[in-house]
């Protein structure tokens, strides 16, 4: 039997970081906020049908594709930075951590429209919410994990931290697939919670300080069977890397 996500409406979003460190808020939701349609939202979901494979995957796998870009989002201002690597340290991601890896940019289509700029704006508010107003560093990643190999894994690194202050999960779509169960736990305790994302754009917000948090593998039901998300982390200070950025 899937979960069900236990849902937090979007005013209440900051409040439940401070106090549990995790919120999911409905696709609903994410339209109110974002003041949109979910037709609006659905022009996107075809660009995750372009993403390249990954060719870092230190597992051997052939399950995943995506692109990756970075920007810095000052008060209303969202600024596209020149395209640079993703770098995490190894005591983060002791799978791929330490490895400087260029994917390629994502879609002028999407990261150009006003509601891609919304929709930063409006979670860097709630990061400022929460740890002050100031620059945030936002690495935004499209994934889409497949069943080519018989499974699928969307955090082949395990159970694991990001090393930023907050990580953004929304679920584009999911086709074909059985498992994809969410994980997330107290980081430093036994306390935890898990469910399944179905609706496409239910958003889970992450302090990343404060909780690890797991995809489990998916398998296929159906032909083509894939799980497709947008995956945003929101830094203070500047992104990570082995130089200062």
């Amino acid at each position: 039997m899937l979960l069900t996500p236990p849902l937090t409406a979007a005013a209440d979003l900051p409040q439940a970081l401070k106090s549990a460190g995790h919120g999911v808020i409905d696709a609903a939701d994410v339209l109110r906020v974002l003041d949109t349609t979910a037709q609006s939202l659905a022009v996107w979901g075809p660009l995750w049908d372009d993403l390249p494979a990954d060719t870092y995957l230190r597992d051997g796998g052939r399950y995943r594709r995506r692109r990756h870009s970075c920007f810095i989002v000052r008060g209303d201002t969202v600024e596209q930075v020149p395209h640079r690597s993703h770098w995490q340290p190894l005591e983060y991601n002791a799978l791929h951590g330490g490895l400087e890896r260029l994917f390629e940019p994502m879609d002028a289509a999407m990261v150009q429209q006003p509601l891609w700029t919304r929709l930063l704006r409006s979670l860097a508010g709630v990061c400022s919410a929460i740890k002050g107003e100031q620059p945030w560093y936002v690495e935004a990643h499209q994934f889409r994990i497949d069943t080519t190999d018989g499974i699928g894994r969307p955090t082949p690194e395990g159970a694991h931290r990001d090393g930023v202050d907050f990580v953004v999960v929304a679920l584009v779509d999911r086709l074909g697939v059985k498992g994809g169960e969410t994980r997330v736990f107290d980081a430093d305790g036994p306390s935890g919670i898990r469910f399944t994302m179905i609706e496409p754009w239910t958003l889970l917000m992450l302090d990343d300080e404060r909780v690890v948090h797991e995809t489990t593998p998916i398998q296929p039901v159906a032909p083509d069977g894939h799980r497709d998300t947008l995956v945003l982390t929101f830094r203070r200070g500047g992104f990570q890397g082995p130089r200062s950025a």
